[in-house]
């Protein structure tokens, strides 16, 4: 019995595996090209016309890691506390605004609170206060112009720079002021109208208590009022002046050239003492607004005034020494709040008291 070859017959299946092998990766590209197909299509924008700009990523540059802090070890800061108001920038005030006068107010406090010179405050308010800042009362209403000057009702047959000229002005000045709100080209103002003259000033009219005469006093030899009296007698002050009131320090008008004097910080009927050494030449009551006034001739040239009080406790032609009692604080005559309005006058001047006070 022959033997049948068995080499040609095992070698017919390896082309068959191959074919086999092939057509299944084939099959396994096209399964690969199509569903990275259509993932790209999922996730990728449709294209445009327009080129995508090159994106270039830096490197973060190293940072030194963060401390560490034990949440139960006490650390030592500084706190700020949250602020949730809005700063408003200052910008110059172009318009009038009126102010009610209340309890403690003064001229030269409400012209501080406002940024102006408180001359400004009396020249714009001449009506009422007839440029005497003692005749403020409560409930007044006061026009309060925006910036230091002349607030100045236009007269017919007025011009720019006639009213310049009068107030010592310039003219440019009133022209580009922005409150005026003028037409540079056609600056027309109206009669009766209000015009701001920055920088504008005038004369005051001085309302005063005359200096009652004395030796060296160079002055009149009384004062019309229920608290005059002849003065014969005469005593030296030593010069060297004392506080009039326990308090030190201001509660309205210091001394400018519409107030001259100062108003003291005083509660109501707190003592009020001679500044130095003299004789009373008034003791009462008086008119122009100071109310209850006690005056002090020193005998020297000085003399000293002590207005506003509730009462008096020395009289007319009495010797008083410096640092004694003459009377009590008030707040009579044109006061808005209790305090002593204390004038230095020097034969017959007006001096700052400051010049004097230790």
């Amino acid at each position: 019995m022959n033997a049948t070859p068995q080499g040609p017959r095992e070698n017919k299946w390896v082309p068959i595996v191959a074919w086999g092998a092939a057509i299944a990766m084939m099959a396994l590209m096209t399964f690969l090209l199509v569903t990275r197909t259509t993932i790209v299509e999922a996730i990728a924008p449709a294209a445009t016309p327009t080129a995508m700009p090159t994106m270039v990523i830096e490197e973060a540059p190293e940072t030194a890691p963060l401390p560490y802090f034990d949440v139960d070890q006490q650390v030592d800061a500084i706190t700020r506390e949250i602020d949730t108001h809005t700063i408003i920038p200052n910008r110059m005030r172009t318009d009038v605004v009126e102010y009610t006068v209340d309890t403690g107010d003064a001229i030269f406090g409400i012209a501080n609170k406002y940024n102006i010179t408180p001359e400004t405050v009396l020249w714009a308010n001449y009506s009422q206060l007839n440029d005497n800042p003692d005749m403020i009362s409560l409930g007044m209403e006061l026009v309060i112009p925006p910036t230091d000057g002349v607030y100045y009702q236009w007269q017919e047959g007025d011009t720019i720079e006639s009213v310049a000229a009068e107030f010592e002005a310039d003219p440019q000045d009133i022209l580009n002021f922005p409150g005026n709100k003028l037409d540079l080209t056609n600056p027309v103002i109206e009669p009766e109208s209000y015009v701001m003259i920055p920088g504008g000033h005038r004369e005051f009219r001085q309302w005063l208590v005359p200096t009652i005469w004395a030796a060296n006093s160079g002055a009149s030899q009384t004062i019309a009022g229920p608290g005059a009296c002849t003065v014969n007698a005469t005593a030296l002050g030593t010069g060297a002046f004392v506080w009039p009131a326990d308090n030190h320090f201001l509660s309205g008008n210091d001394y400018w050239s519409g107030h001259l004097g100062i108003d003291v910080a005083t509660a109501l009927t707190a003592p009020i003492y001679a500044a130095d050494s003299g004789v009373v030449v008034y003791s009462g009551s008086i008119g122009g607004g100071y109310g209850i006034m006690i005056m002090i001739d020193h005998g020297n040239g000085y003399q000293t005034l002590y207005a506003h009080l509730n009462n008096t406790l020395a009289y007319c032609g009495q010797t008083v020494s410096r640092g004694q009692l003459i009377g009590n604080a008030g707040s009579t005559g044109n006061s808005t709040g209790p305090h002593l309005h204390f004038e230095v006058r020097y034969n017959g001047g007006f001096i700052n008291p400051w010049y004097v006070l230790p």
